[in-house]
């Protein structure tokens, strides 16, 4: 039997047949490429994290160094209690909140650090950041940023290192609770050792930046403030 291939049936099902076999080989594709992006998803978390440590390596040994680095990943809250001993790593920096908080402490060279993630709200999409501190729970000892879609050359440049140097050696919070800020760009710095210039011509991306350390610095206080006690 000859197929019309000019009448409306062939057209429908010709393109019912593409579409499903489209279907097919994109979901196959997905399905196999899944277990690799897993993996590089989880290598550029730890990446991150290793990053605010001033720990830089090479792709196929970021997963060697991190688990040699990192001692703990335990879940607080915002209460100052842990939640659980273990699977901080498994909370997506998205669905970090008061009750669920992950917490990492580290072992450099021979010192202890803790790592604590965060995440606000820039000028145009989602921010996040890991802030690495000292025994002492206050004196910053690194600092890393990024974001989804900053603009390039002013709030984008809150990814790069001379913006997350800025933070090195300063405090993280004092007695009061009042938390470190990034002020608008050449502004004066009543407080320079809790404050940090802001990036010049992204007033909103500064602002972004300023709430989310006050946001997640104020959540993690009591659980900073125990273990600074018991490093007493």
């Amino acid at each position: 039997m000859k197929i019309n291939t000019n009448s409306n049936t062939y057209t429908i099902i010709y393109a019912c047949v593409v579409v499903i076999v489209v279907a097919f080989l994109l979901s196959f594709a997905s399905s196999a490429l899944s277990p690799k992006i897993t993996a590089n998803e989880r290598i550029d978390k730890q990446k991150q994290i290793l990053s605010s440590l001033g720990i830089s390596v090479p792709q196929d040994q970021v997963e060697s160094t991190y688990a040699a680095t990192i001692v703990r990943d335990i879940i607080v809250n915002d209460k100052g209690e842990v939640v659980d001993t273990t699977g901080g790593f498994e909370i997506a920096i998205k669905e970090i909140s008061a009750d669920r908080l992950p917490f990492y402490e580290c072992r450099v060279d021979t010192t202890t650090k803790y790592v604590i993630p965060l995440v606000g709200k820039g000028l145009w999409g989602t921010i996040w950041g890991y802030i690495a501190v000292d025994a002492d729970c206050r004196t910053i000892y690194g600092a890393y940023f990024s974001h989804e879609s900053e603009t390039a050359g002013l709030g984008a440049l809150m990814a790069e290192k001379p913006f997350q140097d800025e933070f090195k050696g300063k405090s993280l919070y004092d007695e009061s609770g009042t938390v470190i800020s990034v002020v608008k760009f050449g502004a004066k710095q009543d407080n320079p050792s809790m404050q940090c210039d802001g990036l010049s011509g992204a007033t909103l991306t500064t602002n972004g930046i300023t709430d989310m350390l006050r946001d997640y610095v104020g959540m993690y206080r009591q659980y900073l403030n125990k273990q600074s006690s018991t490093n007493q």
